[in-house]
């Protein structure tokens, strides 16, 4: 059985300084963070906070995912995929299910279709000139509808490999949106082609998000 909250607090509160700051990870010494060392230190751990906040959309008449069921570069009548604007990486795109299901929740049928198409997007992905690699994140901690993050790695950029993407593409100036469309309308069609659905016939996408979570 796992720990209780207060026990996990605990055990990890013995690790850590008088300031309750734990150790910098081994991560932070990695060729591909970052940060520098030096200078750097961990925010004080906090104590459990239970129960948890809710999430945002919860309540799926509140959940603000569902409001934009219609929106994106590409839909079938299941799932939606949109381009994340505003963002410092070539492309970020998000799978979406229409409807309101977090990842537990999705019937088996959803489930099996998940599969396939995370494979194919991030295929497509990997297809556009100049992207090395697609990597898929889900977080789920945000946000109570499912949303799967696909971001494409600049091709070259070997201080981007790896977990610390995410920070990095927070990092970078905002990549050009006429560019990063022009890309998404690439994968929007080769989703098409290989998973049928349609592709929104516009030149221009792109949802704000909030930090990946």
């Amino acid at each position: 059985m796992a720990l209780t909250p207060d026990e996990f607090y605990q055990h990890a509160l013995a690790a850590t300084d008088s300031e309750r700051r734990l150790p910098l990870s081994r991560m932070t010494g990695w060729e591909i963070s970052p940060f520098v060392q030096d200078g750097l230190r961990v925010t004080p751990l906090r104590p459990p906070v239970v129960p948890e906040p809710p999430r945002h959309g919860e309540d799926p008449a509140e959940c603000g995912i569902c409001g934009d069921r219609d929106k994106g570069v590409w839909f079938n009548e299941r799932w939606r995929l949109d381009r994340i604007s505003g963002v410092g990486l070539p492309l970020i795109v998000m799978l979406y299910p229409r409807d309101h299901y977090d990842l537990a929740d999705l019937p088996d049928e959803m489930a099996a279709e998940l599969g396939l198409l995370s494979t194919r997007i991030v295929r497509h992905v990997q297809a556009v000139p100049h992207v090395a690699r697609a990597h898929m994140y889900r977080f789920g901690d945000g946000a109570a509808h499912l949303h799967l993050w696909f971001f494409a790695r600049p091709e070259g950029q070997a201080q981007l490999f790896g977990s610390w993407l995410p920070v990095w593409d927070d990092l970078l100036p905002e990549y050009p949106a006429d560019l990063a469309d022009a890309d998404a309308a690439l994968v929007a069609d080769a989703l098409v082609a290989s998973s049928g659905g349609s592709r929104t016939p516009t030149a221009a996408y792109g949802t704000e998000a909030e930090p990946a979570r």
